[in-house]
């Protein structure tokens, strides 16, 4: 259900692989996910992490006929429910703090919380055939955990005409509001995204940690704190071991040498 392969630069590639169910996050495979990114974070030999999809569709969002299945209890499901809101969004948090970066490479359809799981990647790479929606509203049920990490990612108004209307948002929109960085070919959608991949796994794994994290930290707090949380972060970078091999090989003119520490 979930392809994991790992090459000798330290690029992790994740791929969903039930195509038959347009690789709907089911139970099954938010576990999978939550696991596999657990794993990566926790792995010195994993610097980058690809998250890609086989099939017609990166994600569908809920397995909906499961969801269903579940208001089979006495309480119409709201246990069921409750649980896997909760591992959704424990999913997709995970992929926020993991320590190395996170980059969606979409083909197909992102809908739902597929388009949520795209929005909380740290980059997101679309073929230029693919497409967008938080189509909730079609079927009396508003995509609000998605809207979690939509609004994170687009201006207000952009992301609201998504959740109002569930209209598909083609991948040139979706670069033109910040949902995803850049777009390709479907011929050249994965040597596009291994070029960034790459490039981003030459870097100290310790620096991309720490930036990571203060990213995340400092968007959600009011300026000063921000700049005051930020100068620290930036203090005890420069304490670091690679900070200090950085800029002496920059002063050198040489290559540095990472100890990722």
């Amino acid at each position: 259900m979930l392809l994991r392969d790992l090459d000798d630069t330290g690029i992790l590639r994740l791929t969903l692989n039930d195509a038959g169910r347009r690789n709907a996050l089911s139970e099954a495979m938010l576990t999978e996910l939550g696991a596999a990114f657990a794993e990566a974070g926790a792995s010195p030999a994993v610097r980058v992490v690809i998250l890609a999809a086989n099939g017609p569709a990166f994600c569908a969002g809920h397995d909906l006929k499961e969801m269903t299945a579940g208001r089979a209890g006495p309480d119409r499901g709201r246990a069921y429910f409750t649980k896997m809101m909760a591992m959704c969004s424990g999913v997709m948090q995970a992929i926020v703090t993991c320590p190395k970066p996170v980059i969606a490479e979409v083909t197909g359809i992102a809908t739902a919380a597929g388009c949520q799981l795209v929005a909380s990647c740290d980059l997101a790479i679309a073929a230029d055939t693919a497409r967008f929606s938080t189509p909730g509203v079609h079927i009396g049920l508003f995509c609000s955990t998605p809207m979690v990490a939509l609004s994170r990612n687009v201006a207000g108004k952009h992301a609201m005409e998504m959740l109002l209307t569930g209209d598909m948002t083609p991948a040139a929109r979706a670069a033109e509001i910040g949902l995803v960085n850049r777009v390709a070919t479907e011929e050249t959608l994965r040597e596009t995204t291994l070029e960034i991949a790459r490039k981003i796994a030459s870097k100290s794994s310790m620096t991309l940690a720490t930036g990571k994290r203060a990213f995340y930290a400092q968007r959600e707090m009011p300026l000063a704190q921000a700049y005051d949380y930020a100068s620290n972060v930036m203090v005890e970078n420069m304490l670091a071991r690679d900070a200090e091999e950085g800029i002496g090989a920059f002063i050198e003119k040489r290559a540095p040498q990472w100890q990722d520490q």
